[in-house]
């Protein structure tokens, strides 16, 4: 491995680490996510703090920290070894960040800016998928499974290189291991909907 592509994971990993939720919340004067509903530091429980642009921007941030770190490693055409890295460092970084003790958050927003960057269609698709479970049901975990579940599907569709599928299918399964404790409230009929103080 090259000494360029050794950094670039790195530096996926640093970016992964930079969670918005704490940051934006810090700067808008809202209390730390890690304190209050689920304690996930993601989009869905900052909106519990009744401030919707902090949340809005916390999706933001996660989205395009995943897209960057991919489409740097793209646009260096490093081999596609290095990209995957690449990818799933950058989910590392969301689900353990450095900066902040290692307690980070499940990676759905940081996943579709991955998406984003190996192929727009796939991205779209699963956020189509999403969009309609969360505004119908109002579950935001419901509507992140069942969009892990597509992506690989949708993957193997619209890309022609089945090594990224396989990416994918690597990408969603990160997903859905981290939402183990939301199957099981889901399966127990305990899950919050969105907007919800708990």
């Amino acid at each position: 491995m090259s000494i360029q592509a050794f950094m670039m994971i790195i530096v996926a990993y640093l970016i992964g680490s930079i969670s918005f939720a704490a940051v934006v919340s810090k700067l808008m004067g809202l209390a730390d996510p890690h304190s209050y509903g689920s304690g996930n530091p993601g989009a869905t429980n900052v909106l519990r703090s009744g401030s919707k642009p902090a949340a809005a921007l916390t999706l933001l941030g996660d989205a395009l920290k995943g897209f960057v770190a991919v489409f740097i490693a793209k646009l260096l055409v490093l081999p596609f070894p290095v990209i995957a890295a690449v990818a799933i460092a950058v989910m590392l970084g969301h689900f353990f960040p450095l900066f902040f003790k290692f307690k980070g958050g499940k990676g759905v927003a940081t996943a579709l800016g991955v998406l984003t960057a190996l192929s727009w269609q796939v991205s779209l698709t699963c956020l189509g998928v999403w969009l309609v479970i969360a505004l119908g049901l109002k579950i935001s975990s419901l509507a992140a499974l069942v969009a892990a579940v597509v992506a690989p599907i949708a993957a193997l569709y619209f890309m022609e290189n089945k090594w990224y599928a396989l990416l994918v299918a690597v990408i969603a399964l990160m997903v859905l291991v981290r939402h183990k404790a939301n199957i099981q409230r889901l399966l127990n009929k305990q899950e919050s909907k969105i907007g919800t103080s708990e």
